[in-house]
């Protein structure tokens, strides 16, 4: 490894744009088997200290993959944080070698950590998670269009409406025995089921998306998801707490969960009543609701112990 050696690469469709720091030349290589294998070669020559890349929906998973099998350090990183970190350093112009260049800069001055890209088997659960959300987006567009469709394109919406819910329900049926067949799942989703208030498709985004659960404290999976308060206080001024960050489809399921939380678990519903109770928003305690529900998921999995109608104190 090279101290102090810092690289960005901006990944588009069809070129990978590298940059280094704090000397080397700006190159180009086409993103595709040959280029990977250039720039895997090259990188693992140079062993630089970290690697840096934007998530890009998927783009960067294979040259990701190749550069951890070389052992070459890897950081897959928010596009959020690294563009604002180009517009805190007065960088407002956006190509993609000025993008890899930031990349590089970002990793020397903020050195993200590492997170191991996740298996095969998981990444394939969650292109199946994520194309069931997609699935379930174009049911709900169809049903809203359906509902103010003129008689003549009815019939159509209808026929797209009824392949639409067959494909999902096969989708459904796939995740269900992708999980059981392994026996780590299976144990988790078990687990993760017997929880009033969180279903199937909860706990196969909590298995793939967040394979941290059960692994951290209660205050680091917080963190992790985006759902610990943070503080907004300066000076005298003590401002609401808020959540932000994290994973963004963890919290959305987990909010849905704490959602049926408050009616059909009682732990959930109680500590929910008694926050509204005390003069809470609804939005506030809801928000709540999901950080003690994820509190209590993480110690189930820790503990291996299924739900058993009573809090699960964090450790």
């Amino acid at each position: 490894m090279s101290a102090g050696v810092f690289v960005g690469i901006d990944v588009s469709k069809a070129h990978l744009d590298i940059a280094v720091r704090p000397h080397g030349e700006p190159w180009r290589e086409r993103r595709d088997e040959r280029g990977i294998a250039a720039l895997t070669a090259r990188l693992r020559a140079l062993q630089p200290e970290l690697v840096v890349l934007e998530a890009t929906g998927g783009l960067e998973i294979e040259l990701v993959a190749s550069l951890l099998a070389a052992g070459v350090p890897t950081c897959v990183v928010n596009p959020r944080n690294v563009r604002q970190f180009a517009q805190a350093g007065g960088r407002l112009a956006k190509t993609d070698r000025l993008d890899a260049a930031v990349l590089a800069h970002f990793a020397e001055a903020m050195k993200p950590t590492p997170r191991p890209l996740p298996d095969a088997q998981t990444r394939a659960l969650e292109a199946l998670l994520t194309r069931r959300r997609q699935l379930v987006e174009m049911v709900t567009a169809e049903k809203n269009r359906l509902a103010a469709a003129y008689e003549n394109v009815r019939p159509s919406l209808q026929t797209h409406l009824q392949w639409l819910q067959h494909d999902l329900a096969q989708l459904d049926n796939t995740l269900h025995d992708e999980i059981r067949r392994s026996p780590a799942w299976r144990e988790k989703d078990d687990l993760l089921q017997s929880v009033p208030g969180v279903g199937s498709v909860t706990a196969y985004t909590l298995i793939a998306a967040l394979p941290e659960l059960g692994q951290l404290t209660h205050k680091q999976i917080s963190a992790l998801v985006g759902v610990a308060p943070l503080n907004q206080d300066s000076g005298p001024r003590r401002g609401p707490r808020l959540v932000w960050g994290g994973r963004a489809e963890v919290r959305a399921t987990l909010y849905m969960a704490a959602l049926c939380g408050t009616r059909y678990n009682p732990v959930i519903k109680a500590f929910y009543q008694r926050l509204l109770a005390a003069g809470k928003r609804k939005k506030v305690a809801l928000t709540a609701c999901m950080h003690k529900l994820l509190i209590i998921l993480n110690a189930m999995l820790r503990s291996g112990q299924p739900w058993r109608d009573m809090t699960l104190e964090p450790s």
